[in-house]
């Protein structure tokens, strides 16, 4: 009992306020305290920003007279305002849940007098402004990571040659409200290449290195699905063309199961064939084409045309 009331923490963060920053070292963070909480007993809830989990316990409507502590979590303390000139999101928090004994956990401390600082009963920093050593991040402390797929995803926009046939902007639609709700790491990935832009292959052999280190590749273009096999990845290829057109033509020459058209692309197939690819059975069939074709085909029928005296 603290105060006459039950003991129950509130975990709180920069991920709890509106306009926050939710990043993965803060989230890992708060997972680290979670499990803390749990492994001691204590009776706890978690704040979330509504952004960002809009269905979770908020700080409005976290009910201070329900708390005893209330523990901050991770990122800079500090009161400066936000960008668009509201209170300082750290005071108001202090104001709001002044009748609970505040602890900050794992933070970072530019300035201790600072009275966002000052206003807590403790502080328990990973570092402090002036001393050289600090603790260990909180995210070191969080359960151990699941083995998740890694998924390279790979869309094109253009194509604008398909006319009226072009349903990539639909496509495009249905695979991302999808995407949110595989469990996945999803990187978002092209086939262009630029010497210039860091963030872009400047050679299909760097291109090549990503590919060969994903589970799948979720594709509505030729190449993306190509480069995948290539490589030995799985490809779920969308063919944005009503109708199909060269991502189904060419899934057919390679004999590639896992491609749909696009009046085919739901969630159901789409969950179907993403399990596929991501089993043995998928991942065997792709390696095939890691093995380079052999006589016949485009090469020999231009050799054959360059052969042939012309006029």
């Amino acid at each position: 009992m603290t105060g006459g009331r039950p003991s129950r923490v509130l975990l709180t963060g920069w991920f709890s306020f509106l306009h926050g920053e939710v990043t993965a070292g803060d989230m890992l963070a708060a997972e680290a305290v979670q499990d803390a909480l749990d492994g001691a007993g204590f009776a706890y809830d978690t704040a979330w920003s509504p952004v960002f989990r809009p269905g979770a316990l908020h700080l409005d409507g976290a009910d201070p007279a329900r708390y005893s502590d209330l523990v901050f979590a991770c990122g800079p303390v500090h009161s400066r305002p936000p960008p668009d000139g509201g209170p300082s999101p750290l005071l108001a928090l202090h104001d709001r849940f002044a009748g609970c004994r505040r602890v900050a956990v794992g933070v970072s401390v530019p300035d201790p007098d600072d009275p966002a600082v000052t206003r807590f009963d403790d502080v328990l920093p990973r570092d402090t402004a002036g001393q050289p050593a600090g603790a260990q991040d909180l995210s070191l402390r969080a359960p151990a990571a699941s083995g998740l797929p890694l998924v390279g995803v790979v869309l094109t926009g253009g194509q604008h040659e398909y006319g009226a046939r072009r349903r990539h902007t639909e496509v495009g639609d249905v695979l991302t409200d999808w995407l949110r709700t595989v469990e996945a790491a999803r990187l978002p990935m092209d086939t262009r290449l630029d010497s210039r832009d860091w963030r872009l292959p400047a050679t299909p052999d760097e291109l090549h290195a990503v590919l060969a280190r994903l589970d799948v590749v979720v594709t509505t273009r030729l190449h993306g699905m190509v480069l995948a096999l290539r490589a030995g990845t799985p490809a779920l290829a969308v063919d944005p063309v009503a109708g199909g057109a060269k991502v189904a033509a060419q899934a057919a020459a390679l004999g590639w199961p896992a491609v749909l058209r696009c009046e085919q692309a739901g969630a159901a197939e789409l969950d179907r064939l993403l399990a596929w690819c991501l089993s043995e059975r998928g991942r065997a069939r792709a390696a095939r084409h890691t093995v380079r074709p052999g006589g016949g085909g485009l090469l020999d029928g231009l050799l054959r045309c360059l052969a042939q005296p012309y006029g």
